[in-house]
């Protein structure tokens, strides 16, 4: 019961790596066009952007794997709700300033990742489920 096949799983984390890789692009190599739109500074996006892409080449790798190590899966749900909670926390503690289309951005995004680790957390739970009754 360590690894987690589910092909639901993979085209979670599958769709997690694409908006990941995206948004991280664009973040990293437009911040200076996005400043003004969004009121983030490319010192700000550029760092998130680049991380973004990093993150999503991972996902990508773990999307290809047939089954997936349970931890590693409890380990992209945690991440993706602090990645949640720490971006509505930037704004809330005042630590950016963003438009009302930056509010949007951000926001967006933190419910979008709030999704997708409640997703994995289900997968997760029925794996375990599916296991236990096989036993």
């Amino acid at each position: 019961m360590t690894d987690v096949r589910s092909t639901f799983l993979r085209a979670v984390i599958a769709a997690d790596a694409a908006a990941c890789g995206a948004g991280g692009a664009g973040l990293a190599f437009a911040a200076p066009v996005l400043a003004g739109p969004l009121g983030l500074s490319p010192a700000f996006t550029q760092p998130v952007g680049l991380f973004l892409l990093g993150y999503a080449a991972l996902l990508a790798v773990m999307a290809a794997r047939p089954a997936l190590p349970r931890k590693a899966v409890w380990g992209l749900v945690a991440f993706n709700l602090v990645w949640a909670v720490e971006s509505v926390g930037v704004i809330v503690l005042g630590w950016v300033e963003p438009t009302a289309l930056g509010v949007v951005l951000i926001v967006g995004q933190a419910a979008a990742a709030a999704v997708v680790a409640d997703l994995q957390y289900l997968i997760l739970r029925r794996a375990r489920r599916a296991a236990l009754a096989t036993v």
